[in-house]
């Protein structure tokens, strides 16, 4: 797909997109009127703050506010504290900066709530530049305590707006999103097996490319407001987590199939289809009992988009369904009071200190350029550090791009626009609130889409910049351009870093995240070999599922983002890329059965001998792929023999099913890995 026609789908509308996008206009718009008639300064950072607020639901928007606010006065306090302590002493700001950055870098990497990282790493170095002026101690610690109390206007602004508009019940509201993209499946490959008329095509095919190209984002925030609530999730399928992951990379396939109009004449297609069809009929159903078909037989090798359409739907058969037994409401929607707040073993993982390192490196190099060439309005490259941290090369490139194009437009076309052409014609506060509400609207509907995000939080921060220098209209063009500028430092610093002196590319951390995958499966299969799962069992099963599912959703984020890595070899990390999501998805959905086993209360499945016998085979067996995986050594791992299972009694009532189950998906996983080496090591 072409830029232009991926930039018209994103702004195509999607369920939900135009009632967030207004309710952060009112929020922008009561923002900005209270600060002008307050007149609280640091009104940019205020109404930039709107954007950053959740929206999932009206509580979870409360709870995410309190955060951000604590970790606005935690950058304040910090600025403030480091330049009392050491008598503002230019080296100790310039030391300062360089922990900073690897303190938000290793939050960022280790913490299961890395946004908090950027917003400290941001407002705090946006602060410390200000001690550079030598302006007095009184005016610079008031100027940062009213950064504060923007903040906490703006995140109490949209609060209100969620609570009086929000939406109330998100697990309605994510069911409802659920069906939406089943029954359009059902659809459109109903209407593919029936040979229909072109028309009704063009508009299931329509229809499917704007549930694309919302991908799952929302689908996700509407998870998390599930789990951050506790509400009762009963209505929604197992792990929904990774089955929101598995149905987004569904609605890709079928988007990118229905445009290539698949020949209805040919048997075999129309036959396949209508099974395509009659699967999704059965997992859009709202029945808690129903129980997805199988196929009879394993598709061939995902090569075609019609074969990957049917491995994704086989993946989703092959997972835990809902079940009235099923009394464990924590398997569909884990609460967020049971995740850790770090990652297990995230502080002593090598990766992350290295990457905390880069972001230091990149933060201080900005920083100190800034001030060596004494040029104050660039100080926004130290800020675009932050901003644009990712971990792959890949990644960085995307949000580079996406901050210069968002910066572009939001700063040099609306900010010096409406400096030169709107501002001087404007004498009330009616006329700015509508030029801000405009801007407000059109950087929310990009910031609500799939791919072009970034872009649209890139367009009201340049633009709140540039038009709220102060509190009377802005007369000089220069602050804009300068901030510009800075950003495309802050890009050359972040492109030389992560880019140049230590890459990091899309391909080898997605190795790396599968291996993650494969290695916490092993440790899920390493638990309950008493029979039972004990209180500290338990805490590490519903950590080890936390984060397989986060992983599994960020694999799918890295694959939308291996395009950036350019290059001659484009098509073969694209391959590549294809083959770890496709291998984590089978590997998902074997460690949600062994899941479903070690938390139901029936621990048949557990006590057996010969069953604790081959979960430790089993582990050791993830635990070698896990190792090969990030060395490329695939050709090494060892193949799944009788020996490892010829003792089990696959007849036996308890267990059989289980057993049986578990044995398949290793050997599907097996040979998953098989194909994802020979892409790796293709010339």
């Amino acid at each position: 797909m072409t830029w232009p026609n991926r930039l018209w789908q994103d702004l195509q509308p999607t369920p939900g997109r135009l009632s967030t996008s207004l309710r952060i206009v009112l929020a922008t718009v009561i923002t900005l009127i209270l600060l002008m008639t307050w007149r609280i300064p640091s009104s940019a950072i205020g109404l930039y703050l709107v954007f950053m607020v959740s929206r999932d639901s009206p509580t979870v928007s409360l709870r995410g506010g309190i955060l951000s606010l604590l970790t606005l006065s935690a950058a304040v306090g910090t600025v403030i504290g480091v330049a009392g302590i050491t008598d503002n002493d230019p080296m100790a700001r310039v030391l300062s900066v360089g922990a900073i950055g690897f303190v938000v870098g290793m939050w960022m990497r280790a913490a299961t709530l890395p946004s908090l990282g950027t917003t400290f790493g941001f407002i705090s170095c946006f602060l410390m530049a200000n001690w550079e002026f030598h302006q007095p101690a009184d005016t610079l610690v008031k100027g940062a305590l009213w950064v504060i109390a923007a903040g906490a206007l703006a995140i109490g602004c949209s609060v209100a707006v969620e609570y009086l508009f929000g939406g109330a019940n998100p697990v309605d509201q994510l069911g409802q999103q659920l069906q939406i993209r089943y029954k359009a499946l059902e659809t459109l490959f109903k209407l593919i097996a029936e040979d229909a008329a072109e028309e009704q095509l063009s508009a299931s095919t329509s229809q499917i490319t704007r549930l694309a190209a919302s991908g799952q984002t929302g689908m996700q925030e509407l998870y998390s407001a599930v789990a951050d609530r506790n509400l009762d999730p009963s209505s929604l399928p197992i792990a929904s987590r990774v089955h929101i992951t598995m149905l987004a990379q569904l609605m890709d396939l079928a988007a990118a199939l229905a445009s290539e109009r698949p020949d209805s004449a040919v048997p075999q297609i129309v036959e396949r289809c209508a099974r395509i069809a009659e699967q999704c009929h059965q997992l859009a159903s709202p029945d808690i009992t129903t129980q997805v078909g199988r196929p009879e037989q394993e598709p061939s090798p995902p090569l075609t988009l019609l074969d990957r359409i049917e491995f994704v739907l086989r993946t989703l058969a092959h997972m835990p369904q809902r079940s009235s037994s099923m009394n464990r409401l924590e398997l569909i929607a884990l609460p967020s009071k049971k995740v850790p707040l770090f990652v297990p073993g995230g502080l002593r993982n090598p990766e992350n200190v290295a990457f905390a390192l880069k972001l230091s490196l990149a933060a201080v190099a900005c920083y100190i350029f800034n001030h060596a060439v004494d040029w104050p309005g660039i100080s926004t490259s130290v800020a675009t550090v932050f901003l644009t941290a990712l971990s792959t090369s890949g990644a960085i490139k995307q949000k580079l791009l996406f901050r210069v194009v968002g910066s572009a437009i939001g700063g040099l076309v609306f900010g010096i626009g409406a400096t030169a052409f709107l501002f001087p014609q404007m004498d009330s506060i009616t006329s700015l609130v509508v030029l801000v509400a405009t801007v407000a609207f059109i950087a929310a509907w990009f910031a609500t889409g799939r791919y072009f995000n970034y872009v649209g939080l890139q367009i009201a921060l340049a633009f709140y910049f540039a038009a709220f220098q102060s509190f009377s209209a802005p007369q000089e063009l220069a602050p804009a351009r300068d901030r510009f500028v800075g950003i495309l430092v802050g890009l050359v610093a972040m492109w030389f870093v992560f880019d140049q002196i230590w890459p990091v590319r899309t391909i080898t951390i997605m190795l790396r995240r599968l291996a993650s995958v494969l290695r916490n499966g092993a440790s899920l299969f390493q638990l309950g070999h008493s029979g039972s799962l004990h209180y500290d069992e338990v805490r590490q099963a519903n950590a080890l599922r936390d984060q397989i599912g986060k992983t599994v959703a960020e694999l799918r984020t890295l694959n939308d983002v291996a395009e950036y890595e350019f290059g001659g070899e484009l098509d073969r990390q694209t391959r590549v890329s294809q083959a770890i999501l496709r291998t984590a998805f089978s590997a998902v959905a074997m460690f949600w059965n062994q899941l479903v086993a070690v938390t139901t209360e029936e621990e048949n499945v557990l006590r057996a001998p010969k069953l604790v016998e081959m979960r430790v085979a089993f582990a050791a067996e993830l635990d070698s792929m896990a190792e090969a995986l990030p060395r490329s050594h695939l050709s090494l791992l060892p193949v799944l023999g009788s020996s490892l299972s010829s003792s089990v009694n696959y007849d036996n009532p308890r267990y059989g099913e289980y057993a049986r189950n578990i044995v398949n998906r290793l050997a599907e996983l097996q040979g998953l890995i098989g194909r994802l080496n020979d892409e790796l090591i293709r010339d």
